[in-house]
């Protein structure tokens, strides 16, 4: 025979016990009428009740433990663009043959509203400039990325991302382009067709990571202006950007 689950166990107990209240109730008073009134009234209120709880109570507890996943979450991106986010876009950026079209904007992001952050998230989409790569350059960012391979491994194990498609999809071009480089024995002799393909990976995450930022910075500046102050100076497209507060 199964073993009986405390839930029945409780649920039982509970209904001997009112049976048993309303029974001495009945000795008491010899009221049956009475006690079939607050009964019934009783059981009405019982569907007001799931009401309450499922729609009402239920739905500001979900609020409130989604406003907690959602903190978590833009807290491991932040740790994201500190870590490798950040100094990709600054490799990156440097292989953008038209990054002067979008540099200007994302480097005066301190001022813009609302509507400003919308304009610019629909531009940077629009954005398809080709990128140019030399040799030494994919050396350096495979160095980076070797340095920083266990980091993203860690980000790809945490669950609270799966939350997250946008950004699980940019770990995972990030994380792809690692492995493109790091099975190219020597970058510094490969062809013209591999090259190029490289290249793609690395305008695929170059893409997704303009996004990425745009968003964090948006969230930065609404919720976190001391965090977005820093951002701020250390904006990887403003030439004239440092840490130091002056």
């Amino acid at each position: 025979m199964k073993k009986i689950s405390w839930q029945v166990v409780l649920g039982l107990t509970l209904i001997i016990l009112s049976a048993i209240v309303y029974f001495a109730h009945y000795l008491v008073f010899h009221d049956v009428h009475h006690i079939f009134i607050y009964l019934m009234g009783d059981i009405a209120f019982v569907f007001i009740e799931v009401l309450l709880v499922t729609l009402v109570i239920h739905q500001l507890l979900a609020e409130r433990a989604k406003r907690a996943m959602l903190e978590k979450m833009n807290m491991v991106i932040g740790t994201f663009f500190s870590e490798v986010g950040t100094p990709l876009l600054k490799y990156f950026a440097k292989f953008d043959t038209q990054v002067k079209t979008i540099s200007n904007d994302l480097a005066t992001t301190k001022i813009f509203n609302h509507k400003q952050f919308v304009d610019l998230s629909k531009k940077l989409k629009r954005h398809n400039a080709p990128l140019k790569s030399s040799m030494k350059d994919l050396v350096s960012v495979r160095t980076f990325l070797d340095g920083k391979r266990d980091f993203l491994i860690r980000l790809l194990e945490n669950p609270i991302l799966l939350e997250h498609g946008s950004f699980t999809n940019l770990l995972w071009a990030v994380f792809h382009l690692a492995d493109e480089l790091g099975h190219r024995r020597n970058l510094k002799r490969i062809g013209k067709t591999d090259h190029e393909h490289i290249n793609g990976d690395i305008k695929r995450a170059y893409c997704l990571l303009l996004s990425e930022w745009l968003d964090y910075m948006k969230h930065l500046k609404n919720n976190y202006p001391y965090l977005f102050s820093l951002a701020i100076r250390t904006n990887p497209f403003d030439p004239a950007a440092k840490p130091e507060v002056t």
